[in-house]
């Protein structure tokens, strides 16, 4: 009857120990309540973001480099973007941040191309150089109603 009670003891807590390192592992990977928030922030300013949400990818030379932190309305015509990039990426201060979609009709993220400057922007800096999003309704709408009288 010990035995069992043993087995029984060393069972309840390997499922005890699996129970927390799965929670653990939820919480890191979804970023929940500041667990797994790590990496520096800056802002850029964009007069439209098309689609931009928490959470997008930010982007450099195809690699995922930190994730959108907020999207929020400035000055009642513009949006205002804190992204948080990984620590070991310097986005230099003459760096370039445009919106761009994944594929055709994809999400979209942010793509951060670096400049010529080797000055390493600091934490709550900002990324002044940007390009807004590329609306294709309104291109679409362009050609449209462009045509010849």
């Amino acid at each position: 009857m010990q035995q069992y009670r043993r087995i029984e003891m060393t069972v309840g807590v390997f499922v005890f120990l699996g129970l927390v390192a799965i929670a653990w592992l939820a919480l890191k990977v979804g970023q929940v309540g500041g667990i797994g928030e790590s990496g520096y922030t800056v802002i850029a300013n964009f007069k439209d973001v098309g689609g931009v949400r928490k959470g997008s990818d930010i982007m450099m030379a195809g690699v995922i480099i930190g994730r959108v932190d907020e999207v929020r309305l400035t000055d009642n015509d513009h949006a205002t973007i804190t992204l948080r990039i990984h620590e070991d990426v310097a986005i230099t201060e003459d760096a370039f941040a445009s919106i761009r979609t994944k594929g055709i009709i994809g999400d979209r993220y942010i793509r951060i191309s670096q400049g010529m400057d080797e000055t390493p922007l600091k934490q709550g800096g900002e990324i002044v150089e940007t390009e807004d999003a590329i609306n294709i309704e309104d291109l679409i709408s362009k050609y449209i109603f462009s045509g010849k009288e």
